[in-house]
Order: C-alpha cells, then sequence, then structure tokens
C-alpha cells in the first residue's frame, strides 16, 4: 500500500465517487495497490487486466480499427480503456494503463513507452472540459521498475484530476512526461 494509493481511496470516500481500473502492462498492480488501502471497498468497484489485445476490445469497447492500426500502445487506446472500464463496472473514474515494460518492443513502439489515462465524470463548473487525461511516458529502467512507475503515475494522474477539480483548475488534456530513473 503506497501513500497515493491510500490519499486516492481517501479523496473518493470523502466524495462518495467510486473507482474501476483497467490494466495491460500493470497486469493487476494497480489494483492491488488499492485494495491493500483499508476502507478500499467502499470506492473501488473492480478492475479487467486485459492483457491481450483483443481483449481490449471485446471486455473495455476499444476500437477494433484502432487497435488494428496502431496496436495496443497508443494513448487513444488508453484513453478508451479507462472510459471502457468506467463504463462497464458502472463506476464515477475510470484509470487505464497500457504499454511496453519490455523485454522486446512491441507494436513498434520501444520499451518503456507508456501510456496512462483517466476517465471521470463532466465537472460541475461551467466551461470546464470534464474529467479525461492521457499522459504519454517514456520510462526508464528494467520491467519491473516501467510497471511499478507506471503505477505510480496513473495514481498521480487521478490524484491530480481530483485535485484539479476541488480547486478548479481541472482540465482535460494531453501532456508527456519523463519519467526517469
Amino acid at each position: 500500500m503506497t501513500a497515493q494509493a491510500t490519499e486516492l481511496v481517501r479523496l473518493l470516500t470523502v466524495r462518495g465517487e467510486t473507482l474501476a481500473v483497467a490494466e495491460s502492462l500493470t497486469g493487476g498492480l494497480v489494483a492491488a495497490q488499492i485494495t491493500a488501502v483499508p476502507g478500499a471497498s467502499k470506492v473501488f468497484r473492480g478492475s479487467v487486466t486485459a492483457y491481450a489485445t483483443d481483449l481490449k476490445h471485446e471486455l473495455l469497447g476499444v476500437d477494433a480499427p484502432l487497435l488494428a492500426q496502431r496496436g495496443a500502445v497508443d494513448p487513444q487506446v488508453a484513453a478508451q480503456m479507462a472510459a471502457g472500464v468506467r463504463k462497464t463496472l458502472g463506476a464515477d473514474w475510470g484509470i487505464a494503463t497500457t504499454g511496453v515494460a519490455g523485454p522486446d518492443p512491441q507494436d513498434g513502439q520501444p520499451v518503456g513507452t507508456v501510456f496512462v489515462a483517466v476517465d471521470g465524470p463532466p465537472t460541475r463548473r461551467p466551461g470546464s472540459a470534464g474529467g479525461g487525461k492521457v499522459e504519454a511516458l517514456r520510462l526508464n529502467g528494467g520491467r519491473a521498475e516501467i510497471r511499478m512507475e507506471s503505477v505510480r503515475s496513473v495514481l498521480a494522474v487521478l490524484l491530480e484530476q481530483l485535485a484539479g477539480e476541488q480547486s478548479g483548475n481541472g482540465q482535460a488534456q494531453d501532456t508527456e512526461r519523463n519519467g526517469g530513473f
């Protein structure tokens, strides 16, 4: 259990909101971090580990032509995974991870290429773009380090979205973060 996961469960509990997780390269590590927190059952709806590309379409509703054209390691795939798990599991928020942990490149992407995404309810502020965000990560390190940094990053993105909503600064955007090891 991490401080991030503990804070996430606390914030969602206070807000009365729920979370669902879609994972690929992290293989259940995100869900494990969240469910390690006492009281997580108040906010955690469940998770889908869609490691195989076809399951991203079948279980999460990711666009099949998108998967065929770009492969599973793509920002739009991450966004659709987050939206799909949110809808499928009936949660207020959905988060997703997809990428290449190694040892070999995948879908034309080098090891360390990761996309994390958040999909949430439209904010209540007039003119807000809502609770969607994708971050592109370029991570260094071995397979285990890449996977754990992906977990940390997706939790951080959701925490940023929740904090942004509370402060009035949250807007949907695409950004790129270099997670250095």
